[in-house]
């Protein structure tokens, strides 16, 4: 999930963190984050990770207020900019958790965190976690996963090509458990800011 994503949401702020090791038995790449990157949302962030704009707004959107606890402030207006700086794949992904960390550092109440994962299968069944742009392009199937921090709970789903049943859920599966790092790397992000005190 190598791309570069700057999210904004109005509704608070520091700099941020980096990954610096790959789990066992997981293959996402280097993650960075930085928060309070703009001056006049309430809070933003830039998330650094390894289909059409309409279709991945309206995915992201769903993601969001599927989180977010919107009857605590009912009539207030919640806005996510996602700014797309490059991509180098898994971008889906990428712009997810940029969205993620933006309503955290914003403060908005979720019920859960959430992330994005893609998988990709080659021509052999392969399967690749955290997909370049050059891997995507050669995938016979390329899918993503939102899922929540509580249970690992599918939020949203997209795929494009040709995958089985058993495929589908050997990578939902294998996304499940990169969820993992990924929470443990906002755990740690936040952390760190909320720790220079």
């Amino acid at each position: 999930m190598e791309g570069v994503v700057a999210a904004g949401a109005n509704a608070h702020a520091d700099t941020g963190t980096e990954s610096r090791s790959r789990g066992p038995g997981c293959s996402l790449r280097h993650f960075a984050c930085e928060q309070n990157l703009l001056s006049r949302p309430d809070g933003s962030a830039s998330f650094l990770q390894g289909v059409a704009e309409k279709n991945r707004e309206r995915m992201i959107r769903n993601t969001c207020e599927a989180v977010v606890l919107g009857a605590l402030h009912p009539r207030t207006s919640i806005t996510v900019v996602l700014q797309i700086v490059s991509d180098a794949g898994s971008l889906l992904a990428c712009c997810l958790n940029a969205a993620c960390m933006a309503l955290v550092d914003a403060g908005v109440p979720m019920r859960a965190l959430f992330c994005g994962v893609t998988c990709a299968l080659d021509s052999d069944g392969t399967l690749v976690l955290d997909p370049t742009a050059k891997q995507e392009k050669e995938a016979r199937a390329v899918l993503t996963f939102a899922l929540d921090s509580v249970d690992r709970k599918l939020l949203m789903s997209t795929t494009k090509g040709l995958y089985s049943d058993a495929e589908l859920q050997q990578c939902l599966a294998a996304a499940q458990t990169a969820s993992q790092h990924v929470f443990r790397f906002y755990r740690d992000s936040l952390l760190r800011r909320y720790s220079k005190s």
